[in-house]
């Protein structure tokens, strides 16, 4: 019967939701369960799958499935350009930062407004609460433009890496957009999370006072793990009317 998936969801669900089945603990493997609720493999994967979209269970390529851990969200603060700092320390969330000097091709030479070739310097910085990746950003700044302390001293520009924040000084503005989809294969695999999840995905260009684009970030979190808020500040335009 076509319900019969929905039935076995309901089994799980209840389980789930009991305690019976812990956070974290990873359910029998896909055959198992199919000979212990006699369906085939299609139907019990179709019954995991519901569970899957209502973010009860999670499947993590290789490992099996596993009862998702209740996550606390994050607020990404939009316009400063940051993870703001009462909701990741509530998080508990420390972040990894590798540093390399890359070659600008592609998209990353229309965001920068740079030609293909320019040397980079790039941030690779991932969040992590407990042993769940929470977010990935990668930050391009012309190698040029880049922090002094780049390949030495870290102390000047890790901490606000560590919070996924705008590292070029004082930029003058600073363009976020938007949009929510699926993961790629690389952001999938780093986040540990399926194809099916949705992330929000923030592209963030700074300019400074000439216009030069100063860096970009490219910012993805698992849409349930964040929250985003964008304040519009009033700025005073101090052109002067001719007369």
């Amino acid at each position: 019967m076509s319900s019969r998936h929905h039935d076995i969801a309901d089994d799980l669900r209840h389980q789930i939701t009991t305690g019976r089945i812990k956070p974290g603990e990873r359910l029998p493997s896909e055959a198992g369960l199919a000979d212990r609720y006699e369906v085939s493999t299609v139907t019990l994967r179709s019954a995991l799958a519901v569970l899957q979209r209502e973010g009860l269970v999670e499947k993590i390529h290789g490992k099996g499935n596993f009862v998702r851990r209740p996550l606390r969200k994050i607020m990404y603060v939009g316009g400063w350009g940051t993870l703001d700092p009462w909701t990741a320390a509530e998080a508990a969330l420390h972040v990894t930062v590798r540093t390399n000097t890359v070659q600008a091709s592609g998209y990353l030479t229309t965001l920068l407004k740079v030609p293909t070739g320019s040397p980079l310097a790039e941030f690779v910085c991932i969040s992590h609460e407990g042993e769940s990746p929470h977010g990935l950003a990668r930050i391009y700044i012309p190698r040029d433009l880049a922090p002094a302390g780049v390949l030495g001293d870290e102390s000047s520009w890790r901490d606000r890496a560590t919070r996924f924040a705008v590292l070029s000084s004082l930029p003058a503005a600073v363009r976020e957009t938007v949009c929510a989809r699926p993961p790629s294969p690389d952001e999938a695999s780093v986040l540990q999370i399926g194809s099916a999840v949705t992330v929000l995905a923030i592209t963030r260009v700074a300019t400074d006072s000439t216009g030069r684009v100063v860096e970009a970030a490219l910012l993805v979190f698992p849409g349930d793990r964040v929250d985003a808020a964008f304040t519009t500040h009033h700025v005073t335009d101090e052109r002067q009317t001719q007369g």
